[in-house]
C-alpha cells in the first residue's frame, strides 16, 4: 500500500508543478477546473447519485466551468462567493460535523458541490494570478500537507485520545498537536523567507494556525460524506490515495477561505 502510495505520488507531483509554475494563468484555470470537474462526480457519490444523474451532475459542472475557464468570475460575483464560503467553512461545516446532518437527504447537497469546487477552483487561480502567485500558492497548499503528515507521525506514536472516533478513528488530539507543532516551525520558516510580506510578516502565524483547524475541519467533513455514502474512498482514481478529494479535502476548506479573507479586505 505505501509503495503504491509513493509511486502515485512521485507520477503526479510533476504534473503538477508542471502545472503551476508553467501553464499561462487560463491553462492553469483549466488544469484546476478539470480536477473540479472530475471531483463533482465523486461528489455525485456523496450525494447518491448514479447512472444518468451522476452523468448529469458532471456535465452541468462542466458547463459551468468552461465559461468561467473562458472569461473568469464577474467581479460582482467575487464579494458573493467570499461571503458564501465563510458563512459554510466557518459555521456551517464545524455544526455539521456536531449534527452529523446527512449530505444525501438534503435538496440542496448538489448546489453545496458546486460551491465548495467553484469556490476552490477560483481561489486556486486568484492565488496564481498574483506576483510569485506559483510559490505562493504552493506554499499555501504546504500547509496541510505539513499539518497533514505532523498529525499522522505524532497521532502513530502518541495517540491515545480519539477525536472524531465515529467519523475518522485514526485521528486524536495528540495528532493535532503534532499539526500545530509541525505547521508552527513551517510558518517560522516562511517568516524568514522572500515570501514574508506577502503573508503579512508575523501575522502569518495566526493565520495558519486558523487554517490548520480548517484543515482538519475540511478532512473531517470528507470523511464524514464517505461514511454516510458507505464509502471508503471518493474513487479509486489514484492507487494508494483513493479520490480526488481524498487529496484535497483539507484545501477545499483553507484555499476559499484565505482568498475571501484577501478579496473581503478590498471592501473594509
Amino acid at each position: 500500500m505505501l509503495k503504491t502510495r509513493v509511486i502515485t505520488a512521485l507520477l503526479l507531483l510533476p504534473l503538477v508543478l508542471f502545472a503551476l509554475f508553467r501553464l499561462p494563468e487560463q491553462g492553469w484555470s483549466a488544469f484546476v477546473m478539470l480536477i473540479c470537474v472530475i471531483g463533482s462526480w465523486e461528489w455525485s457519490r456523496f450525494i447518491g447519485y448514479a447512472g444518468f444523474k451522476s452523468i448529469a451532475y458532471v456535465a452541468v459542472t462542466a458547463a459551468i466551468g468552461i465559461p468561467l475557464v473562458l472569461f473568469g468570475l464577474p467581479t460582482n460575483a467575487e464579494l458573493s462567493l467570499a461571503l458564501l464560503s465563510l458563512a459554510f467553512w466557518l459555521l456551517a461545516a464545524p455544526m455539521w460535523l456536531h449534527a452529523k446532518w446527512k449530505l444525501a437527504e438534503m435538496r440542496s447537497a448538489p448546489l453545496l458541490g458546486w460551491l465548495i469546487l467553484f469556490a476552490s477552483w477560483y481561489a486556486m487561480v486568484a492565488w496564481h494570478a498574483k506576483p510569485n502567485g506559483a510559490w505562493l500558492l504552493l506554499a499555501l497548499m504546504a500547509v496541510c500537507w505539513v499539518a497533514d503528515t505532523a498529525a499522522y507521525f505524532a497521532g502513530r506514536k502518541f495517540g491515545k485520545r480519539k477525536l472524531a472516533p465515529s467519523i475518522s478513528p485514526g485521528k486524536s488530539w495528540e495528532g493535532v498537536m503534532g499539526a500545530y507543532v509541525g505547521i508552527t516551525c513551517y510558518a517560522l520558516l516562511i517568516i524568514q523567507s522572500p515570501l514574508a510580506a506577502t503573508f503579512g510578516g508575523w501575522a502569518l502565524l495566526p493565520a495558519v494556525w486558523i487554517l490548520t483547524a480548517l484543515s482538519i475541519v475540511g478532512d473531517l467533513l470528507e470523511s464524514l460524506f464517505k461514511r454516510q455514502a458507505g464509502l471508503k474512498d471518493s474513487s479509486n482514481l489514484l492507487p494508494g490515495h483513493g479520490g480526488i478529494l481524498d487529496r484535497i479535502d483539507s484545501q477545499l476548506a483553507i484555499l476559499p477561505v484565505s482568498v475571501a479573507i484577501l478579496t473581503l479586505s478590498r471592501y473594509f
